[in-house]
């Protein structure tokens, strides 16, 4: 079992097409949700994450912040260990 990848972002933003190549070329599939053009979508967004920049990522229940923390999970070594550990729960 994967573990649930969510990405709010809008359609324009550059650090939200570099969240999306980075989960893709590691093979992670994820949802996008759109928060340019729905409300309520980014109410949800900005009252999980308490952020009201894009994108917020979430795998699983963990909150993971924008690109930038992606990047350094990542580049630490941690990204595959925390989806490792969220697909088990």
């Amino acid at each position: 079992m994967a573990a649930n990848v969510v990405m709010y972002g809008t359609l324009f933003c550059p650090y939200c097409i570099r969240a999306k190549k980075l989960l893709k070329s590691k093979g992670i599939a994820y949802e996008e949700l759109r928060v340019d053009s729905d409300k309520k979508l980014r109410k949800e967004m900005e009252r999980r994450s308490r952020r009201d920049s894009v994108p917020q990522i979430f795998i699983g229940k963990t909150h993971v912040g924008g690109y930038d923390d992606l990047a350094a999970l990542n580049r630490k070594g941690e990204l595959d260990t925390l989806l490792l550990n969220e697909s088990e729960n």
